[in-house]
């Protein structure tokens, strides 16, 4: 027999299941344990990425918005702004129907002259009274000298008893007249006498002139004009032949100068914060802006001690919570966008640069 040929056997790549099991065990576990390693790498940097550092997003911008009020009641005639306008100090907002303090000039205009013609026929009847006071002195005399004569006569016996009686009683009219025209004299002069507030100056007409600067005053504040520079808002409240009464705010103006953020930081944050230090704005509203401004004030209460209720301590279901404090953040430059009251902020302080 010849030998048979050899046969090639292919060599097979052969697999060991059991060493593919460890380097599995391995994988998972660098997952397990790789996963929440890189979370509290992320927390770590987020806490500790930024030293120096201090950021709240729990902050607003804040605008002053004075209320303008009408300072006398009245019917509005006229109205000189709309939403959202620009309005200069001085200018004219509304204006109140005028006939009624128009009136109160021509009043006081007219009590001032009453009490000047009053002043003219008081001082008229003083130097008429004068005269009548010298008639009065010479009469006086005239019958203190007839009661003499009538006195020597009843003496010598050539004189009646009613004689002398009649005598008695002109000296005493004659005095009764001259005491009562002293007396007129008198009151008129105090009449037309001036006080030591106003000297100078009848009390009456001191008076008119004071109702008079009153009227002119309520008549030019039936002009109302703006008091600040700003922007208008919330005009709907004005409409003409509206009824406006004193005090009542009618419309309110938003000034864009003295912008602020109110920004309201842990106070675990406040550490090592200070007025003066940098900080960095950031406004939701506008994306790609940022602002630079620096610590103004810390407030001096937390929020919650300035809240309508505040928490109660003191019961037995007290819980620890970290509390915010109000810190304001001035605006260092101007901003290429309108500055809205009330719009939501980030602010990054940096605690290390003095």
């Amino acid at each position: 027999m010849a030998e048979a040929d050899p046969q090639t056997v292919p060599h097979a790549e052969t697999t060991n299941p059991a060493a593919a099991k460890p380097a599995s065990r391995w994988r998972k576990a660098l997952l397990m344990l790789g996963v929440p390693l890189l979370i509290v790498a992320g927390g770590l940097y987020y806490w500790f990425g930024h030293p120096g550092e201090v950021a709240t997003d729990n902050a607003y911008l804040k605008l002053d918005i004075v209320s303008v009020a009408s300072e006398v009641p009245g019917q509005i005639t006229k109205v000189h702004v709309r939403e959202n306008q620009l309005v200069k100090k001085g200018d004219v907002l509304f204006e109140i129907d005028p006939s009624q303090y128009e009136n109160a000039v021509s009043q006081a205009d007219a009590q001032i002259a009453a009490a000047q013609a009053r002043i003219t026929a008081l001082d008229a009847d003083v130097h008429a009274t004068a005269a009548d006071l010298a008639g009065a002195r010479d009469d006086l005399a005239l019958a203190q000298a007839n009661y003499r004569r009538e006195k020597e006569l009843m003496y010598r016996g050539f004189n009646t008893r009613a004689r002398m009686d009649a005598a008695t009683h002109a000296v005493a009219s004659a005095r009764d007249r001259l005491t009562a025209l002293q007396a007129d004299v008198a009151k008129a002069k105090a009449q037309l006498a001036t006080g030591a507030q106003v000297p100078g100056v009848n009390p009456e007409v001191a008076a008119g002139r004071a109702a008079l600067e009153q009227a002119r005053l309520n008549l030019q504040r039936t002009v109302v004009r703006a008091p600040v520079d700003g922007r208008v808002t919330q005009v709907s409240r004005l409409q003409v032949g509206q009824a406006a009464m004193t005090g009542l705010p009618m419309l309110s103006i938003v000034q864009e100068a003295g912008a602020r953020v109110e920004a309201n930081f842990k106070e675990t944050d406040l550490a090592n914060m200070r007025p003066g230090q940098k900080a960095r704005i950031s406004i939701d509203a506008y994306p790609n802006l940022e602002l630079a401004g620096h610590v103004d004030s810390i407030g001096a209460g937390t929020g919650s001690e300035f809240s309508v209720l505040p928490a109660q301590n003191a019961t037995g279901n007290w819980v620890k919570i970290t509390q915010r404090v109000p810190v304001r953040i001035a605006i260092d430059e101007a901003s290429s966008r309108p500055l809205i009251s009330g719009l939501s902020t980030e602010v990054t302080v940096y605690t290390t640069d003095d």
